[in-house]
């Protein structure tokens, strides 16, 4: 990394640490400044795995932490709106975002669930992850590659699963790439969701499953 690269990345830094500041200012709501605190959380461990991963790729590291943000932005923007995120919005706003429209190249089907700010932000930025590997690696780089996503309640309604299915092309099999992705599929959806995530590589891509218990702090079922 020279030196150009390394004042790049210092300077996203400067201005997460003064948002960090503005934050802590008196006479914003307690509720808003804990809401926002949590977000730039989540955006400094983004920038700092994200650098960790490409490192000496200043150009992808830039482009690849754009979009990671905006994934979280889009979360928010529905939070800010209506005070919850819509589960279908959520994936279906992100796959179109990479050429998978509903009813087109993407099936969704499941009840309606309203997330939590923070749980939104996170299932946003794991199926960004997904949706960037489906295009890398998986079926979303071929003309005739789809997905599925469906997701149910389970245990008499205690638990949410959620299922990506990447159907229609046949693919060489390979892993969401190492790094932050897996960590945000693994990792982070088990500490932030307490989710368990099963990851899978058949004939015609990936296939994650991930369950998590359907507490207050991931959501609830909206029934119209």
């Amino acid at each position: 990394m020279d030196a150009n690269d390394a004042t790049r990345i210092a300077e996203l830094e400067a201005d997460n640490l003064r948002l960090r500041r503005l934050l802590d200012a008196r006479g914003a709501p307690e509720e808003l400044r804990h809401r926002l605190r949590s977000t730039v959380g989540m955006l400094r461990a983004i920038i700092r795995r994200s650098a960790e991963s490409r490192a000496g790729d200043i150009e992808s590291y830039i482009a690849h932490i754009e979009d990671r943000m905006d994934a979280i932005a889009r979360a928010q923007s529905q939070a800010d709106s209506r005070g919850w995120i819509d589960l279908h919005d959520l994936i279906a706003e992100e796959l179109f975002r990479y050429g998978a429209g509903e009813g087109e190249r993407a099936v969704l089907d499941g009840p309606c669930v309203r997330l939590r700010p923070r749980a939104g932000q996170i299932l946003a930025l794991a199926f960004h992850e997904l949706a960037v590997n489906a295009i890398e690696h998986g079926v979303l780089g071929h003309a005739e590659g789809r997905v599925r996503v469906d997701w149910s309640l389970q245990d008499g309604g205690q638990r949410l699963g959620l299922l990506w299915q990447e159907q229609g092309a046949r693919v060489q099999a390979e892993p969401v790439r190492s790094g932050f992705g897996t960590e945000v599929l693994t990792r982070m959806l088990r500490y932030e969701l307490k989710a368990e995530t099963d990851l899978a590589f058949e004939r015609d891509g990936l296939r994650c499953s991930i369950t998590m218990p359907m507490s207050d702090a991931v959501g609830t079922v909206h029934v119209p």
